[in-house]
């Protein structure tokens, strides 16, 4: 059992943040405010944290998967969903993005909110790092992530991807569409110093 140091409230849920998990802050609101799971969606919540965006999803999901590349963020997401009562539908996954999981695992959506920030760091000293920064471009992750999600859709699946406007979002729309999907910016806001955030829906 690993001990909260925060709690985090949104809407009637509730999230404990233990120690070298990322605390969600307005780019992972922005997101659940504009969740959108269909009933019975087979969800994977990549990159999950504390569990925020897999927990909302289990409301109306058949399934989520929660995928973390920090151990402690997959602790703290179960604690949390027990935390919140969610129904028995999440199951938890260590994996660096989604290469521990077999080519058959299928999803009608996919969730992942990016380490996004350009950053010339080359040795993450905490898993903490994982969670924002994105290489000297911004892109490293996400441009590993975009054909492995690809890969891993249901005929008509969605990818909500959410990133910054420091890391080439139009890139991000080419990227999509030569794997096949057809991307958008569903939602955007602006933040301080000439920054905005993108929520991007991309689809089969």
């Amino acid at each position: 059992m690993h001990l909260p140091i925060k709690r985090v409230c949104f809407q009637n849920f509730v999230f404990d943040i233990t120690e070298e998990v990322f605390e969600p802050s307005e780019d992972s609101f922005l997101f659940a405010e504009n969740l959108d799971v269909h009933k019975g969606d087979d969800v994977l919540d990549l990159g999950t944290g504390c569990g925020l965006l897999g927990i909302l999803a289990s409301q109306n999901a058949k399934h989520v998967l929660s995928v973390d590349i920090n151990p402690y963020a997959i602790c703290c997401a179960k604690q949390n969903a027990a935390l919140n009562n969610v129904p028995d539908n999440m199951s938890f996954l260590r994996s660096d993005l989604l290469t521990a999981l077999t080519t058959d695992a299928l999803f009608d959506l996919i969730l992942f909110n990016a380490p996004y920030l350009p950053t010339e760091l080359c040795e993450f000293k905490t898993w903490l790092e994982f969670a924002w920064a994105g290489g000297v471009t911004g892109r490293d992750v996400v441009d590993r992530f975009i054909p492995q999600a690809a890969a891993h859709l249901k005929p008509l699946g969605r990818v909500f991807l959410l990133q910054s406007s420091l890391t080439d979002l139009e890139l991000t729309l080419q990227k999509f569409c030569d794997c096949g999907l057809t991307a958008a910016v569903k939602v955007e806001s602006k933040l301080p110093f000439f920054e905005s955030i993108h929520l991007i829906e991309a689809s089969l």
